[in-house]
């Protein structure tokens, strides 16, 4: 009967009810058009940034068995996690870097630094709303750049909006999935690798983009 009404089993997607319809539509038919013209206009790169943390003990996810025998996974006892900041146009430039421990003011500074780096053209980076992405320590390091960066904020609880977010899910649930870390160096540099793989095939930033549904 659900068949015949065209119902059918589905992954439902998780939206926060803190956000805010009417700010999400107003981002992407306003804000972010206003933004392109804005770098075209000053020759500047858009790039997305984002920030997630990966875990050893993720779930475990699909793979192929002999029928009637499950397949096991030996994982240890022990949990470890990383973490990793990434950066991406629609165009396919990409930066990343990934760390342990927490991140705060100090740190957004330093990998904006190391992200700033030899680059030539403006940049308007667009974030979430992170406490650290906007305290006063980054900001002065802004006014530092006298307009070299500029930091754009996403309207709130509104990850899928940021095409970086498919990164982060590529990575977990297909070249990360099943890995098994013997320590944190070990989990750091899968996690590396993840991110190197990415960066050799740049058509999956164009559909990361489609993702987010945002015009390229």
């Amino acid at each position: 009967m659900l068949a015949k009404l065209g119902i059918t089993p589905q992954k439902p997607l998780r939206r926060a009810y803190e956000r805010g319809p009417q700010a999400v539509e107003k981002w992407k038919n306003e804000d972010y058009p206003k933004l392109k013209k804005r770098a075209k206009r000053r020759g500047a790169d858009i790039f997305f940034l984002d920030e997630a943390r990966i875990r050893s003990d993720a779930p475990l996810q699909r793979t192929w068995g002999v029928k009637g025998q499950t397949p096991v996974v030996r994982t240890s006892g022990q949990r470890q996690s990383v973490s990793a900041v990434s950066a991406v146009t629609a165009r396919g430039a990409f930066w990343y870097s990934v760390y342990t421990g927490r991140l705060n003011a100090t740190r957004f500074v330093e990998f904006l630094k190391a992200f700033m780096r030899n680059r030539r053209r403006p940049v308007f980076l667009v974030i979430d709303g992170l406490p650290a992405h906007k305290a006063r320590l980054v900001v002065a390091y802004i006014q530092s750049l006298e307009g070299r960066l500029e930091l754009h904020f996403l309207p709130g609880y509104s990850p899928d909006l940021n095409p970086v977010e498919q990164i982060w899910n590529h990575s977990k649930y297909s070249q990360l999935a099943n890995v098994i870390p013997d320590n944190v160096a070990h989990l750091a540099e899968a996690v590396e690798d993840s991110l190197y793989v990415q960066s050799r095939q740049q058509n999956l930033f164009r559909s990361y983009f489609h993702c987010a549904k945002l015009k390229i």
